[in-house]
């Protein structure tokens, strides 16, 4: 009987808390790689790109072996609407958070990152996914968690961040500093994609409670969205073509940064 109860607990909170921590340590994994990558000259349409080939072309053979028994959503039903709308937002944010890092750094992204728990909160509650009830030690606790992590990434924009509040330094921003502002919005927009991308994939899995189909269509529709977006707007092709360095080992990490997230 104790045993049952403490498997019960494990999983119930032991595990997502874990979870939670992998998923933070090899976002800022991939973040940092990504940074390097592109210092070398790594364009973000590429790694874009390569990150949704690549994550198809493994989850296919799994898919195959996996799934076969599972019926896949038709092209006109909701769900597999709800997954092309998924792919899309994980498109716009992978874009905003690749430009937001190479305008800033892996440290403020790791900073913001820390707003999604209250935008997805936030969002929660819009959406009547959540329920406040001040006198419920849960909802003291979601409140709680939401300051904090408010607070935490206001702390490092006030400390690593320009100024802004004195006029005459304001008309002088350096290219650097206005770069690290730019890269602060596009990073904060990130994270609010990726709340709102967290609802609706909460959403898809209470009627298609299909994880391993659900995270191949959603990287299939990801590069049928980026391929002709990122083929367009990369004006050097030959950027397409990679060599075995760091930009590979960041397309591949984020392959698994991925898996472990989704």
């Amino acid at each position: 009987m104790r045993e049952t109860v403490a498997w019960r607990y494990i999983n119930r909170d032991v595990v997502p808390f874990a979870a939670m921590i992998a998923v933070e340590c090899v976002t800022v994994g991939s973040t940092t790689l990504y940074k390097a990558a592109a210092l070398r000259g790594l364009s973000f349409y590429v790694f874009v790109f390569y990150s949704y080939v690549v994550s198809t072309l493994v989850l296919l053979p799994l898919t195959l072996i996996f799934g076969r028994s599972t019926r896949l959503p038709s092209a006109k039903s909701p769900v597999f609407f709800k997954i092309f709308l998924l792919a899309l937002l994980g498109f716009m944010s992978m874009i905003a958070g690749c430009k937001g890092v190479e305008y800033s750094s892996p440290t403020l992204a790791s900073a913001i990152s820390t707003l999604t728990p209250a935008f997805t909160f936030t969002l929660a509650i819009v959406f009547r996914m959540e329920r406040v009830r001040l006198r419920r030690s849960a909802s003291q606790a979601k409140i709680i968690g939401t300051v904090v992590s408010m607070s935490g990434a206001l702390v490092v924009v006030l400390y690593k961040g320009p100024k802004l509040l004195a006029a005459s330094h304001y008309h002088n921003l350096t290219l650097s500093e206005s770069s690290w502002i730019l890269g602060g919005i596009l990073l904060a927009a990130q994270y609010l994609l990726i709340s709102v991308w967290l609802i609706i994939q909460t959403r898809i899995m209470e009627v298609y409670p299909q994880e391993i189909t659900v995270v191949f269509m959603y990287s299939l529709c990801g590069t049928l969205i980026s391929a002709p977006v990122c083929m367009f707007a990369e004006k050097d092709l030959t950027s397409f073509f990679l060599k075995p360095d760091v930009s590979l080992v960041s397309i591949m990490y984020t392959l698994y940064t991925r898996g472990v997230c989704i």
